[in-house]
């Protein structure tokens, strides 16, 4: 996560407005975007990734299904597979990647994405972005996020894509087989 990383700052719809943004420099423009992709990764056993953040970073030590912002020229989908690449050293091809929904956030456009993996691999996390990862049941997931385990974005986008979430995980998971 360096501070000279540059984002696409783009409309409601997620297209860009031809204008950069740097990382570092504060919020985007008030009515301006960027996006912001994750992955809910899914075994073949039916359970997902998690990751928690390290100290270091903002919402510290909360988790999270491994996410951050498209790069400039980075669509959400590649943007994804960088990441969960970066944060936790699982290769995914972009096409593998399922949409569960967008969040319209006040800066950002969030899009929340599944892929199937065979068995479950084990993580080789990046200890700038990681402290941790673990493969979790759907209802171990709810139950952190309920607790108050996740990082405080995660409440409004559980909220809205929750449900959805359950049938892509399900819809991935078939496909694998």
């Amino acid at each position: 996560m360096a501070d000279d990383e540059m984002w696409d700052v783009t409309d409601i719809q997620g297209t860009p407005t031809g204008t950069l943004h740097r990382r570092g420099d504060g919020p985007v423009p008030a009515g301006s975007f960027h996006i912001v992709a994750s992955v809910c990764v899914v075994s073949s056993t039916g359970r997902v990734l998690m990751s928690r953040r390290a100290a270091q970073k903002d919402y510290p030590l909360a988790w999270e299904f491994p996410a951050g912002s498209a790069l400039r020229g980075e669509s959400s989908r590649r943007g994804a597979v960088r990441e969960v690449d970066e944060e936790v050293g699982l290769v995914l091809a972009p096409d593998d990647l399922v949409l569960v929904g967008r969040v319209v956030e006040e800066r950002a456009l969030f899009d929340l994405w599944a892929a199937a993996v065979e068995g479950e691999p084990t993580p080789k996390i990046d200890p700038e972005e990681v402290l941790d990862a673990e493969w979790a049941t759907l209802d171990d997931v709810r139950r952190r996020w309920e607790d108050g385990a996740f990082a405080t974005p995660w409440n409004a986008r559980f909220a809205q894509l929750w449900d959805v979430l359950i049938t892509r995980v399900a819809e991935v998971r078939g496909a694998e087989r």
